[in-house]
């Protein structure tokens, strides 16, 4: 609120105007900068985080043999390379066979493409689930919830992911991506074998396994 104080220095001159001397009050403002500030804190909702679901397997089962339970008809590994590289393969390793493992990328015909072509059905219902969503036939939480069940059905396809030492994290967090993408539900994270390095290096021969004790030791079994 604005004062305005008027100086009386006694005797005033003839023709000299009076001086006046203007002060404002922000007090009020204060307080209504107070009332904003609670009514945002109040209405505005936060950020959420968002958090990625990622099924990583026991360590008592990171074993060859265990890995290897999963019905093969459904089983894709796929492997990490270097310098962005993407290697994979279906059903159980043949580690004698070397051109069973395949080379793609992370573009739409790559390895979207394949994931796709092994999620065909789960994509369907995924379709026809969103369209009963779009016509209002079931809730949004009814939605998520059969969404989650389908991605998890025991026909839907098995992907497993390893990575070399020579890859990186955004490569691994593309795979990711692509799972969400292509409504992969049974997916996890797995320790890379001395077979799956064995493959790599017998169809690169890029020196995945050099180093390797077991494949050494393979190589001279077999001279």
């Amino acid at each position: 609120m604005a004062e305005i104080q008027q100086k009386d220095s006694g005797e005033r001159k003839k023709g000299k105007q009076k001086k006046f001397s203007i002060r404002v009050d922000f007090t009020p403002m204060v307080d209504m900068n107070m009332l904003l500030i609670t009514f945002f804190m109040l209405c505005t909702s936060m950020s959420k985080p968002q958090t990625m679901e990622i099924s990583m397997p026991r360590k008592d089962l990171l074993n060859e043999q265990e890995q290897n339970k999963v019905k093969a008809s459904k089983a894709m590994t796929i492997l990490l390379g270097k310098e962005g590289s993407v290697y994979y393969y279906m059903g159980e390793p043949d580690y004698e066979n070397p051109d069973m493992v395949q080379e793609t990328d992370f573009s739409p015909n790559g390895l979207r493409a394949i994931l796709l072509g092994r999620n065909q059905v789960v994509m369907q219902k995924i379709r026809e689930l969103k369209q009963k969503k779009a016509n209002l036939e079931i809730s949004n939480e009814e939605y998520l919830k059969e969404a989650a069940e389908i991605r998890k059905d025991k026909d839907s396809p098995v992907i497993l992911i390893k990575a070399t030492d020579f890859a990186n994290y955004k490569n691994l967090i593309d795979v990711l991506d692509e799972m969400q993408i292509c409504n992969i539900g049974r997916y996890a994270i797995m320790d890379i074998t001395p077979g799956d390095l064995r493959l790599l290096q017998d169809k690169t021969h890029d020196g995945y396994a050099d180093d390797l004790k077991e494949v050494i030791e393979y190589r001279e079994l077999k001279q």
